[in-house]
């Protein structure tokens, strides 16, 4: 199986219930159903959490770090390779150094970003996107 990396969007997509839902729900699924893991790296997970703390509160960021140990993923620790792959990629894309973590751990491990930010327009050709709706 294609390592599947989810960025920010996709997990707050889920999270929050937002229309791509649906598809990054079946991933999760899908994963727990064949005992793998999807991935996600520690940077993006904390946009998440982040994200949910200024849009949801304290309450609702509280509910999230108890759900997330529950989920098929692997929480991949921002280790000195992943680091650098990842300022490479911010040196000559236009991305934000957050969602270059999620592009380049999906460059390095071989796998594809699911994702609906229009910023990973930017790595198209050099890491597989699986495009989810972009939601606003």
């Amino acid at each position: 199986m294609t390592p599947t990396v989810l960025d920010a969007h996709a997990l707050l997509a889920y999270l929050q219930r937002e229309p791509s839902y649906g598809t990054v729900r079946d991933l999760l699924t899908d994963a727990l159903a064949e005992n793998t893991r999807l991935l996600i790296a520690s940077v993006n997970l904390g946009e998440v959490f982040y994200g949910t703390l200024r849009r949801w509160g304290q309450k609702r960021l509280s509910d999230v770090e108890q759900l997330i140990p529950r989920l098929p993923l692997e929480i991949v620790v921002a280790d000195m390779a992943l680091v650098r792959e990842a300022a490479l990629l911010k040196a000559t894309k236009k991305m934000s150094y957050a969602d270059c973590f999620a592009a380049a751990l999906a460059k390095m491990r071989g796998g594809r970003v699911v994702t609906g930010d229009p910023e990973f327009k930017e790595v198209e050709a050099e890491v597989p996107i699986s495009w989810l709706p972009r939601t606003s």
